[in-house]
Order: structure tokens, then C-alpha cells, then sequence
């Protein structure tokens, strides 16, 4: 049997492989019935771990294994207060003996990372306070539909240097694509992941740039990303925070300074006078409900990629 996958970063799996899951999601979500391949989960069960509030995320993963065949258990913070009622390393081996996967979506990446090292079956990363893998799989996907190619386009990120812009920033330049990021003094992105996408580059048309200026970002881009300021967990530092971030909100002046076409995305919740003004994701140029929705059919290639032995 082949050794089992995690997916707990975007860079835990290469560059072709994530052009053949797009390739993949774009397929199933094309055909008649939602998948080509019949019911790939079937007789599988998923244990979906949630220690944070979710709608996207927990909706579009159970719906999303219902309909490749197999079964979610949902379990959350109160079930289960992984590091606290019970040791990370029980609750990975107690839910190994249960279910075929493991779908967490936990505020501390150490402790993901120590329910994949104790289990025995694949872990899938629904959010951390590191990265949001699975997030950025359905950003590419909506991405490709929109602009049919990945190589040769440029993403601008104006905002939080948080788990999303990490994610961004160290999974396009691999499929080549250029990522500049515009944030205030002290939210920028950590210069070790700058340093780590830069190397994914495919080569040197590739940019991987960390800006202040939201217009100068922006410039030239193909595709404006933004998210909340203040995450979940950060609520204490909210009032600091849009202070801080005057004058990063992306509104149709901003989008200006893009390429003419270019998308606006958002992996939501919005929150509406901060990072955007109110309509901005009804905005002509806004795939952000696409985005959502791109979750499920990123998602379920996902999970049968992990579950199928690759």
C-alpha cells in the first residue's frame, strides 16, 4: 500500500499534481452528474474535526463527500477540545480506527501538524492559522474557468498578510503566476514564506513582491484578492487593526488600477466599510460566489485524490 497523504500545506503536493486536481475539478464539475467517476468514496467515512465557526467549509465538505459516496461524522470544539480535554496524539489514533479521513479545521497549525503525525489515515487541513489549503485550490480553480490559463497571470493580495495571503503566496508562483501582496507596516507576510515562494517560482517571469501601496499592487494586475482584516481570534485586536489598515479597503476606484478584465475575489465572510465597500462582491468584476461554490468541486478532487491512493 502506498504511504499516506496529508494535506496540510499547498506544498504538499507538486506543481503538476495540482494542475492535474484542477484539470480533474474542472472535469467533474462539468459533467452531468457532478462526477465522472462514479462514487469513489463509497463505503469511506470522513471525520470533519472543527475547533472555529464555519459555513463554506463545513457545508461544501459534507456535501461534497455525500456525493462522492461516502459518510461525515461532524465533530465540533465541544465534542472533542483536541489539546485540551484529550491529547492530540489519542483523539488522531482513537479516529483512525473510526474513519478512513480526517478533515480539521484548527486555530493552531502545530497541533494539525500532530494529528497527522499520530494518524494513521490521510488529514486534510480546513484551516489553520498558518494556511488555508483547501481555500486556495478553489481560488486557482475559479481562477482557471474565468481565465482558461494560470501561467503568465498576476495576483494582487491587498490586506492581512494571514493564512490565505501565505497560501496564495506560496501556490501560484509554482503553477506560474506572479503574487505582490500590498499591506501596512507589521502585517505583511512572514519574509521566510516570501522566501520559500520565490523558490517555487517557475522562473524568472515569475514576481513574488511585498508592496505597502494597494494602488501600486494592484497595478497590472489580472486578479485583486483581499480578506478581513481581523480573523477569527483577533476579534480583541478589530479597532487596532482598521486603523491600521485606512486606506486598504478594494472598491471600484482601486480595481481601476488593474488590468482590464481582471477579477476580484474574496474567500469571505465579507465585512462590509473594511476591506470592501458595500457591493463589492455583486461588483461586475467579482467571482466571489463562483469562488464559494468552487470550494465543493475543489474539495471533492481532494479528497478522492487522497483516498484513491493518488
Amino acid at each position: 500500500m502506498p504511504a499516506k497523504r496529508d494535506f496540510l500545506s499547498v506544498t504538499d503536493i507538486t506543481p503538476d499534481e495540482t494542475l492535474d486536481l484542477l484539470n480533474k475539478a474542472r472535469e467533474t464539475k462539468s459533467s452531468s452528474n457532478g462526477s465522472d467517476s462514479g462514487k469513489p468514496l463509497a463505503g469511506k467515512s470522513v471525520a470533519l474535526l472543527f475547533d472555529k465557526p464555519s459555513l463554506r467549509t463545513r457545508v461544501s465538505f459534507q456535501v461534497g463527500i455525500q456525493e462522492l459516496g461516502g459518510y461525515s461524522v461532524f465533530m465540533g470544539k465541544e465534542e472533542v477540545g483536541i489539546g485540551g480535554r484529550e491529547p492530540v496524539s489519542d483523539v488522531a489514533k482513537v479516529l483512525s480506527g473510526y474513519v478512513d479521513c480526517i478533515v480539521a479545521r484548527i486555530s493552531d497549525h502545530e497541533l494539525l501538524q500532530a494529528l497527522a503525525k499520530h494518524a494513521s489515515v490521510p488529514v486534510v487541513n480546513a484551516l489553520s492559522d498558518l494556511e488555508h489549503p483547501c481555500q486556495i485550490m478553489a481560488d486557482l480553480l475559479t481562477i482557471c474557468e474565468y481565465k482558461e490559463a494560470l501561467d503568465g497571470l498576476s495576483l494582487a493580495y491587498v490586506g492581512d498578510g494571514n493564512n490565505v495571503a501565505r497560501s496564495l503566496c506560496l501556490a501560484l508562483p509554482a503553477v506560474g503566476m506572479s503574487f505582490t501582496s500590498a499591506s501596512p507596516q507589521g502585517y505583511n507576510l512572514d519574509e521566510a514564506s516570501v522566501k520559500k515562494a520565490r523558490v517555487r517560482a517557475t522562473g524568472p517571469s515569475v514576481q513574488v513582491r511585498t508592496l505597502k501601496d494597494p494602488a501600486e499592487a494592484v497595478a497590472g494586475a489580472d486578479v485583486v484578492y483581499t480578506d478581513v482584516w481581523a480573523s477569527m481570534g483577533q476579534e480583541g485586536e478589530a479597532e487596532a487593526r482598521k486603523s491600521a489598515f485606512d486606506g486598504y479597503t478594494v472598491d471600484p476606484s482601486l480595481m481601476e488600477h488593474a488590468n482590464t478584465g481582471a477579477l476580484f475575489m474574496h474567500d469571505m465572510p465579507a465585512h462590509y466599510g473594511e476591506e470592501v465597500t458595500e457591493g463589492m462582491l455583486d461588483h461586475p468584476q467579482s467571482v466571489a460566489f463562483p469562488q464559494a461554490h468552487n470550494r465543493l468541486h475543489a474539495q471533492k478532487t481532494i479528497l478522492e485524490f487522497l483516498l484513491s491512493g493518488n
